[in-house]
């Protein structure tokens, strides 16, 4: 009897041993396998995985296949996974500091919205820690432009229509452009222009490239209006768990995420604006009277940003313009 649980003890000691020398973490990111961040997200996995000889085993569930898109936020922060990816917009009813890159007309260029990234940074890290996650690194999109099933020339060709929105950011320009607000998720999107529940939409050129908007719409303004960015965060528990050289392999791949990321984004809007036009969709710049009224929107959503939290969404805008 007594060998016996002597040998169950080794065999339970051996297993725990294995368990705690190769830890597999879960990491749900809610757009497909064709999309830039989940590329770059399964380049991340594979050099922590290389870089810690396997000890930190991260498997990448990409098109919210894992965890749908509005319910990743909680997963990291409760747990659940120990990593998630996030379009950042979705947590601006957390705090306004996460719909930085969700105003219009703020940033419109990449070397701006890197800018804005930088000055905004400290602010989405201590909100980030407060609820338990620890920023790596994020991913941007390009500038979002507008998608409809008819040529826009000003505001009034847009009242009416039913708008997709994605974020309480985006909610609120729908309204403010005379347009009906209408969540729709990205796999959703072709199903939802070709049903009718929404009319129109503000998105990049990847996701229309990605969705084949060809099959349900016609035109693509470039309005250029944000550039927004995903962000990969893991819970903040178990990045602390993880050895002073564990943590220091993740953030180098962070590092390196981030820096294809900005640099990679810039190839992929020229070349997904490229194959929209391609494929039939008449690509324009915009009139100047669309811009201008755009503009006036633009304006009236960074005072209400501001007004939301006027000391650190006032710190960014100070340390960005």
């Amino acid at each position: 009897m007594f060998k016996q649980l002597a040998t169950a003890t080794l065999l339970t000691g051996a297993f725990f041993a294995s368990t705690a020398q190769a830890d597999k973490w879960h990491m749900p990111t809610p757009y497909g396998d064709a999309n830039l961040p989940t590329k770059i997200a399964y380049e991340f996995a594979e050099e922590i995985k290389n870089e810690t000889n396997g000890d930190i085993d991260i498997t990448v569930h990409s098109g919210a296949s894992l965890v749908k898109h509005p319910e990743i936020p909680r997963a990291v922060r409760t747990g659940q996974v120990q990593l998630g990816e996030i379009f950042i917009g979705i947590m601006g009813n957390t705090h306004p500091v996460f719909k930085h890159d969700n105003i219009p007309f703020l940033a419109t260029t990449f070397e701006d919205a890197e800018r804005l990234w930088e000055a905004a940074k400290p602010e989405i890290e201590k909100q980030l820690d407060k609820e338990g996650m620890t920023l790596l690194y994020a991913v941007p999109w390009p500038a979002q432009s507008l998608y409809t099933k008819a040529p826009v020339e000003s505001m009034k060709d847009l009242e009416g229509l039913k708008m997709r929105a994605y974020s309480p950011s985006t909610s609120r320009l729908a309204d403010l452009m005379n347009t009906t607000p209408t969540t729709v998720q990205v796999p959703e999107i072709p199903q939802a222009f070709s049903t009718g529940i929404i009319d129109a939409m503000i998105t990049s050129p990847s996701t229309g490239a990605n969705g084949q908007a060809w099959d349900y719409l016609s035109h693509y303004t470039d309005i250029k209006a944000w550039i927004p960015k995903n962000v990969v965060v893991a819970n903040k528990r178990a990045f602390l768990r993880l050895s002073d050289e564990q943590q220091q392999v993740i953030r180098d791949a962070a590092a390196a995420a981030e820096a294809r990321g900005w640099k990679g984004v810039r190839v992929t809007a020229a070349e997904d604006t490229a194959t929209l036009a391609e494929n039939g969709i008449t690509v324009s710049e915009p009139s100047d009277e669309l811009m201008s009224e755009l503009q006036k929107i633009g304006d009236i959503m960074v005072k209400e940003w501001e007004e939301e939290a006027p000391e650190e969404v006032g710190a960014i805008l100070s340390n960005y313009r």
